[in-house]
């Protein structure tokens, strides 16, 4: 009941969040034209200083393993290949960019720290998780999202997937916050306050604009590719890759750090990223809300059954 409890904590506020979009929107106190500057605003400035502070406040040094940032580097490849082939049997390709990224990307960075801390009382395998799976989340990203981007230059996909890549402000807050934690930088205190106040704004600014523009007739056109989506991403991963880390002998803290990566929710910068591209969102806002609203119980199912087995 406490896991139970601890998870609905974790997803019920981010719910109630786009809840919240849906309200305003209905009793005419955002519109459409807010609903997409907000969303423009998060692209370009909270989510990649939240990025950035996230990979820029890790010691690699100290909290380094190998064998686990590998798997999770890993695993994360293999389960974008995955999606990539499932996302070929959508009859609407317009869907596949929107289907792949929401399969695979997790809240990690949101859920998997928090979660560990509160089993564990600290998190070292956290941060390490976030290394070995999150830059690579949006990296790939992007690049699935210029690939399938609608009404793209076919002639010249791979200049406009590239560029797409090197000038997308996610990757720029990866690649800053990466170099500040390897070059060792100060973060001296008034940096650190303003970085923490500005990065605090993606996820509720995102997740009230994501249901501002949810649309609910286009959202129910939308529902199979969304269910499909979201049982990849809370059973599917979980299924296929857990029982790998536990044979490689993950165990406590990893394994719980390896779950949250595999079955937590579809982080909502999915749906930001989308509509930033080009997309429509429908089926990305549909996935966010989805494995939201069910992962509390799915985790809390993933959990017992470690405990049961003694594996955590």
């Amino acid at each position: 009941m406490d896991s139970l409890i601890f998870s609905l904590n974790a997803t019920v506020p981010v719910f109630l969040l786009m809840i919240l979009g849906i309200v305003l929107k209905k009793i005419g106190w955002i519109s459409e034209t807010f609903a997409s500057q907000m969303n423009k605003f998060v692209f370009l400035v909270p989510l990649p200083v939240l990025l950035f502070q996230d990979l820029a406040t890790v010691d690699f040094a100290k909290a380094w393993n190998f064998k686990f940032v590998t798997f999770c580097f890993l695993v994360t490849v293999l389960s974008i290949l995955i999606v990539v082939l499932i996302s070929s049997l959508l009859k609407e390709k317009s869907l596949r960019g929107e289907f792949i990224q929401a399969s695979y990307r997790s809240s990690a960075a949101l859920l998997g720290v928090a979660l560990i801390q509160n089993i564990y009382g600290h998190s070292v395998m956290g941060p390490l998780m976030i290394i070995g799976s999150v830059p690579l989340y949006n990296i790939m990203a992007v690049t699935v999202l210029s690939y399938y981007q609608p009404n793209r230059d076919t002639q010249n996909i791979l200049k406009t997937t590239f560029k797409g890549i090197i000038t997308n402000p996610i990757i720029i807050g990866i690649v800053i916050g990466l170099v500040w934690s390897i070059l060792k930088l100060p973060m001296p205190a008034i940096l650190s306050k303003t970085v923490s106040n500005v990065s605090a704004l993606a996820t509720p600014m995102g997740l009230i604009a994501m249901g501002a523009s949810f649309d609910i007739k286009k959202a129910l056109g939308k529902m199979k590719p969304a269910f499909i989506a979201t049982f990849i991403k809370l059973f599917g991963f979980c299924i296929i890759f857990l029982p790998i880390a536990i044979m490689l002998g993950f165990q406590n803290e990893e394994l719980v750090a390896i779950l949250i990566m595999l079955g937590s929710a579809t982080t909502v910068t999915c749906f930001v990223m989308a509509k930033n591209m080009g997309y429509a969102g429908v089926l990305s806002a549909n996935v966010v809300m989805l494995t939201t609203l069910l992962s509390g119980f799915s985790i809390t199912f993933w959990l017992y059954i470690l405990k049961v087995f003694e594996w955590i």
